[in-house]
């Protein structure tokens, strides 16, 4: 893939993080800012649309640094294991574990039981079933092997990528970077295969 290809994908990358954050912050935040839209005070709504943006881009950056590092792993786990069957394989346990860990650690050590089980549980189902989904395109897009590597990014790297919030513990900022983070994921994901023009990769 060329240069050109990559800096247009960085780029709507980069703004679909921007304006998402900017809806889901509004939305999150909306008894706070729905004055602001009341009283069509643009100054103000303008403001916040360019914090929420300049926060959505460090967010997107964050979602491309990790997509790059899981192109990389993908690729070094292939040449490691030299079956992409038993590659898969390693990645079916670390999604297992690192869901595991999210539930465990946010259950007991970071959310000191402030959040319950339950709730940290349905989060890492939609978590999974989201990756899934998205997972289930890219393998009719391209072929069935991708699907497990697919599955893999969007719910491990995304949960290492969500990791700030998740030490912050703060449900608004949870939120916040996690729907966005999820949105670029999976659009880089999805368009990797038409910018390069195949659709017999695994990843």
């Amino acid at each position: 893939m060329n240069s050109r290809k990559w800096v247009r994908l960085f780029l709507t990358t980069l703004f679909l993080g921007g304006i998402s954050t900017v809806i889901i912050g509004f939305v999150l935040e909306w008894d706070k800012y729905n004055k602001f839209f009341q009283n069509f005070d643009g100054k103000e709504i303008l403001a916040v649309s360019f914090w929420l943006m300049g926060v959505g881009f460090i967010f997107s950056v964050i979602s491309q640094m990790g997509f790059f590092a899981y192109l990389t792993i993908h690729r070094f786990g292939l040449g490691m294991f030299r079956s992409s069957s038993l590659w898969n394989a390693v990645q079916l346990f670390f999604i297992a574990f690192v869901l595991f860990d999210f539930v465990y650690l946010r259950s007991v050590l970071i959310a000191n039981g402030e959040v319950s089980l339950g709730n940290n549980i349905l989060v890492a189902g939609i978590l999974f079933v989201f990756g899934a989904i998205v997972a289930y395109v890219k393998s009719k897009e391209t072929n069935k092997k991708a699907f497990v590597p697919a599955l893999f990014f969007m719910v491990v790297v995304t949960i290492l990528e969500w990791v700030p919030a998740l030490r912050i513990n703060d449900t608004d900022w949870l939120y916040l970077m996690v729907i966005p983070l999820l949105l670029c994921n999976a659009y880089q994901l999805l368009v990797l295969h038409r910018l390069i023009g195949k659709t017999s990769k695994s990843a």
